[in-house]
């Protein structure tokens, strides 16, 4: 079975939100993003950034007969980008999560001390059946973007005080969203992480060793590549271990931010599934990954994500 995760950068119908000025556009990224899918051989992708029904509508289209999907319907305004998640084996179970815990509510998110209670993006979540007929959760997150935005829509701080104190809001939301997101996989793994087969994945938007991303993780010690990995334990039944070590270094990066390589793009998974994950890689649909900025609508027009396919075969 081989599951993905793919950030497919703004996909909006031409005229809606950031879409291409022009149909042409679009259907080359629409025919591109099924191209690589198709090519990888995947049987279930997470999907992020899907801006309007219609794009995800064209999406499943142009993966022909057998593909369906879900998208979320929990996001926050004036971006309207969701998560979806495609498949070509049956979707059984589907289920949306965008709670924050009550204990973190009172997270501020900008200078009016506006509070915290939702995430930016619903966690979505689905249930397939492998070919086999083994159980699998699948579920699509999109974290809190480093990209900061100031009051008025401003991409630039009036000051460096300014710029401070944005930062520190955007990342107090995306570690609450953090727990959030395991607060839902812990409901779905229910401490039996050793045979259950859940898929936590999406854009995460920050890198392996980021306070957040590792939140996700849950109890310590026993991850990919340490001195514990291989020493059972307690812990290993609520674990979930990214997979981003069994990724071939040299491909080891999902986005090029500023000329530099990170890997923000994720698949955590449960022990059970670790047990036989036989590959983990990044796809980029033949084209190299462009350099990003800041600056939001330069890519408008182009038919390439920004991001890099992420992608682990499951022996199940």
């Amino acid at each position: 079975m081989r599951v993905g995760t793919w950030n497919v950068e703004n996909l909006f119908t031409p005229g809606a939100g950031y879409g291409p000025s022009e149909q042409g556009v679009f259907a080359e990224k629409v025919a591109g993003l099924a191209a690589t899918i198709t090519d990888a051989g995947l049987d279930v992708v997470a999907v992020q950034e899907v801006g309007d029904e219609d794009a995800f509508a064209a999406l499943i289209d142009a993966l022909g007969s057998g593909w369906t999907g879900e998208l979320s319907t929990k996001f926050a305004t004036p971006h309207t980008i969701r998560n979806g998640i495609v498949s070509r084996l049956p979707i059984e179970i589907v289920s949306e999560h965008d709670a924050i815990p009550s204990e973190l509510q009172g997270v501020p998110v900008d200078d009016n001390q506006t509070a915290l209670t939702a995430m930016g993006r619903g966690a979505l979540h689905i249930r397939v059946h492998s070919p086999d007929g083994v159980g699998v959760d699948v579920v699509s997150v999109h974290l809190k973007s480093k990209l900061i935005t100031y009051p008025g829509g401003r991409f630039t701080p009036r000051d460096e005080a300014e710029r401070a104190r944005y930062g520190a809001y955007g990342l107090y939301r995306r570690a609450a969203e953090a727990v959030a997101v395991r607060g839902f996989a812990d409901e779905l793994i229910d401490g039996e992480g050793d045979e259950r087969h859940v898929v936590v994945t999406g854009d995460f938007n920050d890198e392996v060793q980021a306070a957040t991303t590792q939140i996700i993780h849950g109890p310590a010690g026993s991850e990919i590549g340490t001195p514990g990995e291989n020493r059972p334990d307690q812990g290993d039944a609520h674990r979930l271990f990214n997979l981003a070590p069994l990724i071939p270094e040299e491909l080891r990066f999902s986005r090029v931010y500023r000329g530099r390589g990170e890997l923000i793009d994720h698949l955590f998974v449960t022990n059970a599934t670790r047990q036989v994950t036989t590959e983990a890689t990044t796809l980029t649909g033949g084209e190299p990954l462009a350099s990003i900025d800041d600056l939001p609508n330069t890519r408008r027009d182009s038919p390439y994500s920004d991001h890099a396919l992420v992608v682990a075969t499951f022996d199940v």
